[in-house]
């Protein structure tokens, strides 16, 4: 694999992390679920969320496919599947009204809600699973690898800094990032869609 194709996979695999797990929306999640003054309990929450979520995504992309396999489900199936799942998450990314509610109590919600369902939910999953079957080598799988772990590094970063993320941007400008996401999200599972029928025509 050259320099450049390495980089091509990198950014295509950074770009539809980001639009799906959309660290943004997450940072401003997760300081909504932590009192403020907890600045030592919200770095150890941030810490675990990225470090579960992290272990999930790459695992599940490497070896969700073997065991679909196993399943006897065609990775193509699974591309169309998957596609109509990331357009459902892009539709309630683009329709669905955002709701925070400030949390008072020291909860640990490192794996629910923010590895999963946020960090490291379905649709993000199922992203995993398919950006690593198109790495035809262990490089591909690097460059992935090194996506998912640039996307989650932004996330853990935001989460820091989500009380001052929250002043600039605040909730009308994350509806609106949101949605902006959402269509791009849509139309990436379109493509899913397109690549697994006509991967079972050609097949057919």
């Amino acid at each position: 694999m050259t320099p450049d194709s390495f980089l091509s996979l990198y950014l295509n695999a950074l770009t539809a992390l980001f639009v799906i797990i959309d660290p943004i929306g997450a940072a401003l999640i997760f300081h909504s679920l932590l009192p403020a003054e907890e600045r030592q309990h919200r770095l150890v929450m941030a810490i675990k969320s990225v470090l579960i979520s992290g272990t999930l995504l790459i695992v599940f992309g490497l070896y969700g496919e073997a065991l679909f396999h196993q399943l006897g489900i065609n990775i193509n199936a699974l591309r169309i599947s998957g596609g109509f799942l990331l357009f459902f998450t892009a539709f309630r990314m683009i329709t669905g009204e955002i709701r925070f509610t400030v949390h008072t109590s020291k909860e640990d919600i490192s794996v629910y809600p923010m590895s999963i369902p946020l960090l490291a939910g379905p649709g993000s999953l199922t992203l995993a699973i398919l950006l690593f079957s198109r790495a035809a080598n262990t490089e591909g799988q690097l460059a992935i690898t090194a996506a998912i772990a640039s996307t989650l590094l932004l996330t853990f970063v935001l989460m820091l800094v989500a009380r001052y993320l929250k002043r600039v941007i605040g909730k009308t400008g994350d509806e609106i990032l949101r949605r902006f996401l959402g269509v791009i999200l849509a139309a990436l599972a379109v493509q899913f869609v397109y690549d697994g029928v006509h991967n079972l025509w050609l097949m057919a």
